[in-house]
């Protein structure tokens, strides 16, 4: 093994700060992204609460409407489930699934699986809270 010199440990100094700079700022981008997706969540769950409501008041339902929430909450399904947010995957994937089809599921299964649009945003909000925002 030959010896380092001032100049080879300067070097390899530099890169190793470097290196630390650029973990802890991909470290911060990833926190930023998973708050963002989870955030989505909330936004997702107050949209499908305002569509519920449009069709309680005027016995319209919109088929676009529809097949656009049942992406979303499955595209957020997918997030949570990458963000390692097992529950909330799992409700998310059960009302995207259930926007696609609502004749899947049972009314007793629904109901166990506790997927109201209250139960989603309180494990969404714990999630923001646990990562610190």
């Amino acid at each position: 093994m030959l010896p380092l010199g001032t100049d080879d440990l300067k070097t390899l100094l530099t890169h190793v700060v470097r290196w630390l700079a650029n973990l802890g700022r991909a470290h911060a981008e990833r926190r930023q992204a998973s708050v963002t997706a989870v955030r989505e969540v909330i936004l997702v769950a107050r949209r499908t609460a305002t569509y519920l409501r449009h069709v309680e008041q005027t016995g319209q339902q919109d088929v676009h409407q529809e097949q656009d929430l049942a992406e979303r909450w499955t595209r957020l399904g997918f997030a949570m489930q990458d963000l390692g947010l097992g529950k909330l995957a799992k409700r998310c994937d059960i009302r995207g699934r259930a926007w696609a089809d609502p004749a899947q599921f049972t009314a007793e299964f629904i109901e166990k699986a506790d997927v109201s649009l209250d139960a989603i945003e309180r494990l969404a909000q714990q999630a923001l809270r646990d990562a610190g925002s």
